[in-house]
C-alpha cells in the first residue's frame, strides 16, 4: 500500500513541478510580471513554497530578495500551507466592541491555533483582519465566502463543525 501512496505522491510532485516549469517559461523575460508570476504559482501549490522562491528570482533575473519582498509585502501571498477553510475574524471597531475578541478567543481556544497559523490536520487556517465590511452584523466571521455575524463564543464549535 505504501507504494501506492508513495507513488502517488511522487507524481504529483513531478506533476507540479513540470506545471511550475511551465509557469515561469510563460512569464520568462517579461518585465512587471513578478505579482502575476507569484499568483500563479500559488494557485498551483496552494502557498509559495520557500524552494520555489529562489526559482522564480531567477527566472525574473531579479534578486531573491526583490521577490521575499514582493511576497511578504501583499497579503495575498502566502510563504506556508494554508488551511482547506480559511477562517477570517473581523478586529474593527465595530466587532471589537459588539465582543469580536471573544469570538476570536474562542476560535483560538476550539482550533488551538493563534493567529496567522494552521491547524494540524490543514483543516483551518485562522486570520484577523482589520475590516470584513459588515458592520451592521458585528461581530463577524467568514469561513471561505460564508459569513457568520452577530456571534455569541458558544456558536463556535457549531460553526466550525459545517467544514469538514
Amino acid at each position: 500500500m505504501n507504494r501506492c501512496c508513495n507513488s502517488a505522491s511522487k507524481n504529483s510532485s513531478q506533476q507540479k513541478d513540470q506545471a511550475l516549469q511551465e509557469i515561469l517559461q510563460k512569464y520568462k523575460g517579461k518585465k512587471g510580471a513578478l505579482i502575476a508570476l507569484l499568483q500563479e504559482t500559488q494557485t498551483l501549490y496552494g502557498y509559495l513554497p520557500e524552494e520555489v522562491l529562489p526559482l522564480i528570482a531567477k527566472s525574473q533575473d531579479i534578486a531573491l530578495v526583490q521577490v521575499y519582498g514582493v511576497t511578504t509585502f501583499y497579503s495575498q501571498f502566502h510563504v506556508s500551507p494554508r488551511g482547506r477553510h480559511i477562517i477570517r475574524i473581523c478586529m474593527g471597531t465595530a466587532c471589537h466592541v459588539r465582543g469580536g475578541d471573544k469570538i476570536f478567543a474562542a476560535l483560538q481556544e476550539e482550533l488551538v491555533i493563534g493567529d496567522g497559523e494552521t491547524t494540524e490536520d490543514g483543516r483551518f487556517t485562522l486570520e484577523s483582519v482589520a475590516c470584513i465590511g459588515a458592520c451592521g452584523l458585528a461581530p463577524v466571521i467568514t469561513i471561505n465566502e460564508d459569513t457568520y455575524g452577530r456571534l455569541k463564543p458558544d456558536q463556535v464549535t457549531a460553526i466550525l463543525q459545517q467544514y469538514p
